[in-house]
């Protein structure tokens, strides 16, 4: 299986060096780990990290037989604006992604630090920001879905994730929500950290990971 990873930075910087740590950890669990480069809003606008994003994927799948991946299991996560990305790319590409993690994602371009998101989407605010938005479009969820927050967030408005969840219920959607008590704008800590790779292991493996208490952590 493998894991395509999208960074943060409010699509307008960043890029996949910062995935690095994260890519060895996976790696070492045996998935083919991949961080995805993707156009920011100094250089494109809206969709153009979109395509790019859909591009790595279509390259991981050319790529297949040399990677020793299936291409039945590939799935994403990222955090802030990568954990808007992964989310929409189960809610709008579930022909490509077998499930997804999205910590602290800013999931409505309406709402936020409305700078970024407008350097991003471009100005007036038009249907393509409900086009794009999670919060209006999740009632397509059909993969497996772990949304993370951390309580305390002041980068990105915890609400964001909220909305997303209250759609999602709505539309009588199974997913998952984590709160992390006390943290910040976060990919999960080590909570959240436990808690992804027994989400993929599930799901990209198939194997039940686990009880917590029967794992040595090493502290």
């Amino acid at each position: 299986p493998a894991v395509l990873m999208i960074f943060g930075g409010g699509w307008r910087s960043g890029d996949k060096s910062h995935n690095r740590a994260m890519a060895i950890k996976l790696a070492e669990q045996g998935y083919v780990a991949v961080s995805a480069e993707y156009r920011l809003s100094l250089e494109a606008s809206f969709p153009a990290a979109v395509h790019d994003l859909k591009a790595a994927v279509q390259w991981l799948k050319q790529h297949a037989k040399q990677y020793h991946i299936d291409v039945n299991k590939i799935a994403t996560l990222g955090c802030s604006a990568g954990g808007q990305e992964s989310t929409g790319a189960v809610l709008f590409h579930p022909e490509f992604y077998k499930a997804a993690y999205s910590a602290c994602g800013c999931h409505d371009n309406r709402m936020d630090k409305i700078w970024w998101n407008e350097l991003w989407m471009g100005y007036p605010v038009d249907e393509s920001y409900s086009a794009c938005s999670n919060v209006d479009n999740a009632h397509l969820l059909s993969r497996p879905l772990m949304l993370v927050v951390g309580e305390l967030d002041d980068n990105v408005d915890p609400a964001s994730t909220m909305q997303v969840a209250n759609a999602l219920i709505k539309a009588n959607k199974d997913f998952e929500l984590v709160v992390i008590p006390g943290a910040h704008h976060t990919m999960g800590e080590d909570s959240g950290e436990h808690k992804r790779y027994d989400f993929f292991v599930r799901h990209l493996m198939g194997i039940t990971p686990p009880s917590w208490d029967k794992v040595k952590t090493g502290k």
